[in-house]
């Protein structure tokens, strides 16, 4: 994932959901969008801003479970 797929401007922030969801038990991550389950769970419910947070963490996950494969 890029910063360029990252949501920045105005607007409803979309769910980097991928439809690969599983958990992987050592990271406590989605194996497709990194989110964690509490993540997953209070998306509905986060404000844009928050959304938007989950998203900055996304690359830097997806950078560390490669570096973990």
């Amino acid at each position: 994932m890029s910063a360029a797929s990252q949501p920045t401007g105005p607007g409803q922030v979309p769910s980097p959901c991928n439809g690969v969801c599983r958990i992987n038990t050592a990271n406590g991550w989605c194996e497709g969008c990194r989110r964690s389950l509490d993540e997953i769970a209070a998306w509905s419910g986060m404000s844009d801003a928050q959304r938007r947070e989950v998203w900055r963490l996304l690359p830097e996950r997806h950078a560390q479970a490669a570096r973990q494969n």
